[in-house]
């Protein structure tokens, strides 16, 4: 490892790893300036909320992403909490993407904030992988005012790592500045790698965790002594190759452009528990609205469709059924979910349901094989309430079951995503 700025007598590490600071929170601050400096967490203050981003001085509290918001608010009392803007974050997360893009074409995203690039082939017009980090940098703070972190090594994996290794620490008496870019250069891999926990390999949760430290593994310079078969006996044949693999800094993954989306879907947990299918089926209409108005936005169908269903003790199921035809019209997914629930008892409490469609297709049939039927209607009914939201707004049409005093109550991407939130009066 080196800091920003070395070269290597062997060869120059290409993959480049962008993660922005506290993507959502920087961009809450943007808004409302008056709040930095203060623990600020973006998520949903519910009973039933999660943590979806902290500020760095909310972390000093340890508060962190995907903690329950009531065990953050017990943390760090004094922290503002922020509903979210979904729609805000991956506006910003377009242009992001543009600004990486401009500089490679092989520019693999993760996330709303965070992307792997491959800026081997623009050595020569824009310098090395180091110089390319900066210029990353600067051009993003520059033109969105927002702060991020780079790392730069051979292969994905250990690009990711030394991108947390450039992050900000948080303290006490507020945010250390991190080195913004680290570099891992070919031949010092082991060296960077080896002394880390073990934890900080991709695929090492709790449950593998404890697998490995019943072997005494506590480091990754750990898990690497362990011999392979051992290894394959603890944790199973592929994870324990995959493992020493990256405990070795292998990683022959390629950056891969333009990876289309497995599935599209939405899921949303509730304040309080559902009972009967009957509360259960409008929510379902909500999520088959908001899944077909993505799929026809990419152009694309789905052949099959999966619920998802969370009872009150956490036990969580999926029920799934892949139809004739691919479709993308609300009330055939609809149908499709209503009929996968009828199979299911809801009455010891559905805390959290899930819709998504995948098996996706780029050539949609619209249903010609109904060609008697109400649903050969479908298609142009889509398309008018597609041409309808476009010129004034999602909710100027939706399903009738789902109007209300407050006009209608349409589900989606973004809301409550982190959860139910607290009743207003909670405050913030």
């Amino acid at each position: 490892m080196t800091s920003a700025g070395a070269s290597s007598p062997v060869a120059e590490p290409g993959i480049v790893h962008v993660d922005m600071d506290a993507f959502f929170v920087s961009v809450e601050l943007l808004r409302d300036p008056s709040l930095r400096g203060k623990p600020v967490v973006v998520g949903a203050r519910g009973a039933r909320g999660v943590v979806a981003a902290a500020s760095y001085e909310a972390r000093s509290y340890g508060v962190h992403s995907a903690m329950p918001s009531v065990r953050a608010q017990r943390l760090c009392p004094q922290a503002v909490f922020l509903a979210g803007d979904h729609a805000r974050y991956a506006e910003v997360s377009a242009r992001l993407m543009a600004i990486f893009n401009s500089f490679t074409p092989l520019v693999e995203p993760l996330s709303l904030d965070e992307a792997f690039l491959d800026v081997r082939g623009a050595r020569r017009l824009l310098g090395d992988a180091v110089s390319i980090g900066h210029a990353i940098r600067a051009r993003i703070l520059d033109e969105e005012g927002l702060a991020c972190s780079v790392g730069v090594a051979p292969n994905k994996f250990l690009a990711k790592l030394a991108s947390e290794a450039a992050k900000p620490t948080p303290t006490q008496k507020g945010p250390k500045p991190g080195r913004g870019v680290v570099v891992i250069e070919p031949g010092h891999e082991l060296e960077f790698l080896h002394p880390l926990p073990v934890q900080a390999l991709w695929g090492v949760g709790p449950t593998t965790l404890a697998k490995l430290e019943r072997l005494g593994v506590v480091t990754v310079r750990d898990l690497a002594r362990v011999p392979l078969p051992g290894l394959c006996a603890a944790v199973g044949e592929s994870h324990g190759r995959h493992l020493h693999q990256l405990a070795h800094g292998i990683d022959p993954r390629p950056v891969v452009s333009g990876q289309r989306a497995k599935s599209v879907g939405h899921e949303e947990t509730y304040p309080t528990d559902h009972h009967e299918r009957s509360t259960i089926e409008p929510e379902l209409v909500r999520m088959a609205d908001a899944v077909a108005s993505r799929l026809r936005r990419s152009g694309v169908a789905a052949r099959t469709v999966t619920l998802k269903i969370r009872f009150h003790d956490f036990t969580t199921i999926t029920r799934a059924v892949t139809l004739p035809e691919p479709v993308d019209s609300a009330p055939l997914l609809a149908r499709a979910a209503k009929a996968l629930l009828a199979a299911i008892d809801p009455s010891p409490g559905v805390r959290l349901v899930g819709l998504s469609a995948s098996g996706l297709t780029d050539d949609p049939v619209r249903q010609l094989q109904f060609a008697d039927t109400v649903d050969a209607l479908w298609p142009d009914v889509d398309d008018a309430v597609d041409a309808i939201r476009a010129r004034f707004g999602d909710r100027a049409i939706g399903p009738a079951v789902l109007s209300g005093r407050e006009g209608l109550r349409l589900k989606r991407r973004g809301d409550q995503q982190w959860g139910p939130d607290a009743p207003k009066n909670h405050g913030a």
